[in-house]
């Protein structure tokens, strides 16, 4: 009984094999190029409506975190165990407002458990067929349809509501975040996240805020600017 015993605690104490430093630089230049791809992919795919640049910026380092976890818990059933009760404690809380940006965050992780796991075929064949189904869907469905804008309106303090605003801003553009109200004795400001299906639909929306009052305002400033 105390050989069984003796066995175990060695095998949880010792570790199977080294990390390999050069397969773990080549899985680290791989890691770099195809989380680059993503951030890409994302930020042209992309049909959220949030800062997908800014989101798409933190796929490097989740790929690249998970990789090297991966590479250095394999060898070891206790560094593993380890690993478990450190996540017990750090907790990871992000603000996912769409289903979309956590397909994209386990993609990430995807590509560091896979080349961490030194299956670097397997998930460079399977990052290609992921591209080519993200770009196909992209191309055929979504080219030219989507693209985030900033809708300032500016008007008179009574000339207009809130609700007659936003009501045209669902009209003309479908899918919208009000980010900014403000009103006061002179003045009503809004600002919109907008998606943009056609260009003549900013001019329609101008058309239609027209009949509101010769003094209204109207900007439209790409999401990238800012």
């Amino acid at each position: 009984m105390n050989d069984k015993w003796g066995l175990f605690q060695k095998f949880l104490i010792t570790q199977e094999q080294q990390v390999s430093l050069t397969d773990f630089l080549v899985n680290s230049g791989v890691i770099i190029i195809l989380a680059i791809i993503l951030e890409f992919s994302y930020i042209k795919c992309g049909r959220t409506i949030s800062n997908r640049r800014q989101f798409a910026g933190t796929f490097l380092l989740i790929a690249f975190t998970t990789m090297l976890i991966i590479s250095i818990v394999k060898s070891s059933l206790a560094l593993s165990l380890g690993l478990v009760g450190a996540l017990s404690i750090v907790r990871f809380r992000a603000a996912i407002k769409e289903p979309e940006e956590l397909a994209y965050l386990f993609f990430a992780i995807s590509l560091g458990l896979g080349l961490g796991a030194n299956q670097t075929l397997v998930v460079v064949s399977a990052f290609a067929v992921a591209m080519v189904i993200i770009w196909g869907r992209h191309l055929l469905s979504y080219k030219g349809t989507y693209q985030n804008l900033y809708l300032n309106f500016t008007a008179k303090a009574g000339t207009v509501e809130l609700s007659q605003i936003v009501e045209s801003v669902n009209r003309q553009f479908g899918k919208n975040s009000l980010k900014r109200y403000d009103e006061n004795k002179s003045v009503v400001e809004a600002s919109f996240v907008v998606n943009s299906p056609k260009p003549e639909k900013l001019q329609s929306f101008k058309s239609e805020m027209a009949k509101y009052g010769d003094d209204i305002r109207i900007s439209f400033i790409e999401s990238k600017s800012f």
